[in-house]
């Protein structure tokens, strides 16, 4: 019976991706307000009324699409819990963590930046959408607040920085509209990017040779 009920619950998880999945290139492709759940529902190949019964309605899958963008999967495990994190955390010294910050940043920012644009702009048109997200502390200035506050507790970090502007340089440079600027419409490979934005955050941060 438990195989039986562990079949039908991988089912439903591989239906709720493939919605979220549907959802995001669609929102993507032509804007939240403009796609329709029945369009979603096609895209997904599915009953519209099942992304009713999975998400209740369209702003609760898109705050779906967001969370799972932003962790890479439907886990419900925090940015600051997982394995990436905990490498930027645990690291040795200041410059292994600064280089795990940002590859992990990489990771997060080719999933998420493209949709935290798209979120904006459907906010603007949708004002109640922020109540989807009631905190008034962005996360993403928490993580980087979490990080800055390692880096500045490890080997090779100046030390004339407060932790505040450590946090605020991380959380700027490491923002999603940078990252659009020059992987969208400036055309940078991400993989130029993270060496740029590195080196970038090195000189900012770390002591001088």
């Amino acid at each position: 019976m438990s195989g039986v009920k562990g079949a039908r619950a991988e089912r439903a998880a591989e239906t709720r991706r493939r919605i979220i999945a549907a959802a995001k290139e669609l929102f993507l492709a032509d804007g939240y307000g403009a796609t329709t759940l029945q369009q979603v529902a096609d895209r997904a190949g599915v009953a519209v009324q099942t992304i009713y019964f999975t998400f209740r309605n369209k702003p609760t899958l898109l705050k779906e699409l967001v969370d799972v963008a932003i962790a890479g999967d439907d886990s419900p495990v925090a940015t600051m819990e997982r394995p990436w994190f905990a490498q930027v955390m645990g690291a040795p010294d200041a410059r292994t963590a600064l280089t795990a910050l940002v590859t992990g940043s990489r990771a997060v920012l080719e999933r998420v930046a493209a949709v935290t644009d798209m979120v904006r702009t459907a906010t603007a048109a949708h004002p109640e959408l922020r109540e989807l997200w009631p905190d008034r502390e962005d996360p993403r200035h928490a993580v980087h607040a979490a990080a800055a506050k390692a880096l500045l507790e490890k080997s090779g970090v100046r030390t004339d920085l407060a932790v505040e502007k450590a946090a605020d340089i991380l959380y700027a440079v490491l923002s999603p509209e940078l990252f659009l600027i020059l992987t969208r419409d400036r055309a940078w490979a991400p993989g130029d990017w993270e060496p740029w934005v590195e080196e970038l955050l090195a000189a900012q941060l770390l002591e001088r040779d």
